[in-house]
């Protein structure tokens, strides 16, 4: 099975693969970046060890948040009944758990607090996954001029994820107030004088679905015509155009409505419509992340081996549980790394080579820290029916059933694989998910 490349650049990069190719998992502008990580690791997060622990655990939990554990503001009743059984007495987890989640316009520490009122313990930043949270990989942007979409604090989280020149749309479109004319209350009442010194966009960072849609999508649209000066009057449509950078590929999500929302990836859906519909060409992406991409999923990865190192649990954790409501994000993405996490033991096994993987696009080894010499071997799919999922056909009587939806609903640039939609396990809830995985481990 041809797995897809962790940073999604094009269709074309995925029929570069070739079975066997040794390469790495995070591209070469990531290198180093995770030794730091580890070495910058024992200032934060995680207590010691709680007192009464018998069982060490060598499996850990990645949850997702929306219609799994939260619908909206309100916690789902089974997530507290799921996390009474994940901590001990003393409120404190009794398995390495992360929370992985698509959305982008909050911090993590406010993302943090709001599950720790939500669930009823004490959630750590440092658990937190958010959708843009792998950007800080992409250090060959941080010094460039980068125009920023979405809503929230995106500004003040660029730069938290160290990019140092951020533009917003909303600075673009004062500094270009012609640009924007779909709301007519908006459109300037005289001719404003030629903007000045306005810095050349270097990129566009797509953080999450923005408030005015018909206002982002001129302007990125404006910007990737113009080479990134959408003052100037260009006589040739720029191609390949200046770099794009999108997080959260979701179509859908779930909140307290009945039915599904609208999430970012309908917003990508749009923009790359509408770049087709005008220049004739394919709209690009130096990097898509968020799930389903296997970059977001070692991550995870790598936050659940540093909490169980903090905890002070010796044995290497071997196997994760991905729990989601998601069929197109959730689980496509789990099972993508789950047939990630099987080319590498095979390469390693064929190669006698650590760290060497089968993986789609040309990218260099490095070099994970202190845990790299220990491969997860697998990483499991756990569909609930709390969220996205049940609106799409009833629970299956069967929890291991064939699950395939006749549409597929995730990003033009992530081939098509059925198998991939399909959970290792479908059960109602997260509790019911958590008691399964217990019993598949024989954990007390």
């Amino acid at each position: 099975m041809a797995l897809c490349c962790l940073v999604t650049v094009s269709k074309a990069a995925w029929r570069k693969w070739l079975p066997g190719a040794q390469r790495s998992i995070v591209p070469a502008r990531a290198e180093g970046l995770w030794a730091s990580l580890w070495r910058s690791s024992s200032s934060r997060g995680f207590a010691g060890r709680p007192p009464g622990i018998t069982q060490t655990p060598t499996f850990g939990f990645l949850f997702d948040i929306d219609g799994v554990l939260v619908r909206g503001r309100h916690a789902i009743p089974a997530a507290r009944e799921a996390f009474q059984k994940l901590t001990d007495s003393n409120g404190q987890l009794r398995v390495p758990v992360v929370f992985v989640t698509n959305a982008g316009n909050c911090f993590r520490h406010a993302k943090a607090q709001e599950l720790s009122s939500a669930l009823g313990l004490e959630v750590s930043p440092e658990q937190i996954i958010l959708s843009h949270s792998p950007l800080r990989l992409f250090r060959q942007f941080h010094e460039k001029c980068v125009l920023v979409s979405g809503q929230g604090p995106i500004e003040e989280n660029a730069r938290n994820l160290g990019f140092q020149n951020v533009i917003t749309i909303e600075a673009l479109r004062k500094a270009y107030p012609l640009l924007d004319m779909v709301d007519q209350s908006r459109r300037p009442k005289e001719l404003p004088p030629p903007t000045t010194d306005f810095p050349t966009i270097e990129g566009v960072i797509l953080f999450g679905e923005p408030v005015r849609w018909e206002t982002n999508l001129q302007l990125i649209i404006d910007v990737l015509l113009s080479n990134g000066n959408p003052g100037a009057e260009l006589s040739a449509v720029p191609y390949p155009h200046i770099p794009v950078l999108a997080c959260n590929m979701d179509l859908l999500w779930m909140a307290e409505a009945k039915m599904p929302r609208f999430g970012h990836g309908t917003f990508l859906l749009c923009l790359e419509n509408i770049y087709r519909k005008v220049t004739g060409r394919e709209l690009k992406y130096e990097a898509l992340i968020g799930k389903p991409s296997i970059v977001t999923y070692h991550y995870a990865e790598y936050l659940i081996k540093q909490q169980a190192e903090k905890q002070g649990w010796e044995s290497p954790i071997r196997r994760l549980y991905a729990v989601g409501d998601n069929p197109m994000s959730d689980i496509y993405g789990a099972n993508l790394y789950n047939s990630y996490l099987k080319a590498a033991h095979q390469t390693q096994a064929q190669a006698g080579v650590l760290g060497s993987v089968v993986a789609a696009g040309p990218q260099k080894d490095f070099n994970l820290g202190n845990d790299s010499n220990v491969l997860m071997e697998s990483c499991e799919s756990i569909l609930v029916c709390t969220g996205v999922y049940r609106h799409h056909r009833d629970m299956p009587p069967v929890s291991n059933v064939c699950v395939r939806d006749t549409v597929f609903h995730g990003h033009r640039d992530f081939c098509f694989d059925p198998s991939l939609v399909e959970a290792s396990y479908v059960v109602q809830d997260v509790n019911e998910a958590v008691k399964l995985a217990f019993e598949k481990e024989t954990w007390s």
